[in-house]
């Protein structure tokens, strides 16, 4: 995996100084639009133009089994995940609507379902095998396996490019990710899984306090393999997350923003960031999970979620929901009429 020692694209510096004389310049009061300001000046840098534009978005949904549902740490079966492919390629699904309603293109990737579909339109098969091993008693996935997964996630960033996107979502489906991604945050934060276990596809208390003692046993018995970032993902991650790892360093590498999901997909940034910390000013958090362990995350990334709606259900959704204030950012930066040009006088 060699193309992970390119560097991030570095942000273009001229652009962002212009960007903060001109929001300096705008019809308002000085830092009036908070957090909004920040988000305008980072895409026009991003972007290196004053007019940043976010019309182009291309939202990619990786989806993967987890041999350590074997566990019951799920309270679905793993049929799901097969089943819930076709739900997004017919448009059923939440991130359906909402890439329908942004006008954003959708992709799903089947990166190693343990049940594919048929083969179907808008879904790309790139599988990585059929599903993990059961981390519990063995390694999730082969050296080979992780880099097939993590370059899925970069020709996924390759077609997006394709298509001149502005900004990539990426989200995930796989029965027992929340176990899967709860066990790779303790790992990287070097937290107890009571901390960061909560309740995923709905547990109750003793099924997270089940989950939280499965994890426990995983990384007792991983621990002293887990020398590199790289390592912590093959033995405790899914395919769908090291493909979102992947494909957010492929965008770092590219110079294409990145709206960053929940609970799992922050965990995948995390890992990503671990192996190329430059890619950091490439991502945007857009919600705070309701999973409690995203809190962690948050404060590790030293990350600001856009919106906080208490939700919890991945596939890229709260980052679909927060695209919004991107965009409204993006329009006030750009649209907005300087002191000059209004004839309003300048503060003191």
């Amino acid at each position: 995996m060699n193309w992970l020692q390119t560097p991030a694209k570095a942000l273009d510096q001229t652009a962002l100084e212009a960007a903060r004389a001109r929001q300096a310049q705008l019809t308002k009061p000085p830092g009036s639009l908070g957090h909004l300001e920040e988000i305008a000046v980072r895409l026009a840098a991003m972007q290196g133009t004053q007019r940043p534009d976010l019309s182009r978005v291309h939202i990619v949904v990786f989806a993967g089994d987890h041999g350590v549902a074997e566990e019951g740490v799920s309270a679905f079966p793993q049929a799901v995940t097969g089943q819930m492919i076709r739900n997004f390629a017919r448009g059923g699904a939440a991130i359906s609507v909402l890439a329908r309603s942004l006008g954003a293109s959708l992709e799903v990737v089947d990166v190693g379902s343990a049940m594919p579909p048929e083969p179907l339109p808008g879904v790309v098969s790139r599988r990585a095998g059929s599903g993990t091993a059961n981390f519990r008693h063995r390694p999730a996935m082969g050296p080979e396996q992780l880099a097939a997964a993590m370059q899925a996630g970069r020709e996924a960033v390759g077609r997006a490019l394709a298509q001149k996107a502005q900004l990539f979502i990426g989200g995930e489906m796989g029965i027992a990710n929340t176990t899967a991604a709860t066990a790779l945050a303790c790992a990287l934060l070097g937290k107890d899984p009571v901390e960061i276990a909560g309740p995923g596809t709905g547990l109750g208390r003793e099924g997270v306090a089940h989950k939280a003692r499965v994890i426990e046993a995983a990384l007792a018995l991983h621990r002293e393999a887990m020398t590199s970032p790289l390592e912590v993902m093959r033995h405790l991650g899914g395919f769908e997350i090291a493909a979102l790892s992947g494909a957010y360093i492929a965008c770092a590498q590219a110079g294409l923003p990145v709206l960053v999901d929940g609970f799992i997909a922050s965990t995948a940034a995390l890992a990503a960031l671990r192996l190329r910390p430059d890619a950091a000013e490439w991502f945007f958090y857009g919600h705070a999970s309701a999973e409690p362990g995203h809190t962690h995350l948050m404060e590790a990334l030293d990350a600001r979620p856009l919106v906080n709606l208490g939700m919890r259900l991945g596939e890229g959704s709260g980052a679909a929901v927060a695209l919004p204030i991107l965009r409204l950012a993006a329009a006030l930066h750009g649209g907005m009429a300087t002191f000059a040009e209004a004839g309003v006088s300048e503060g003191s």
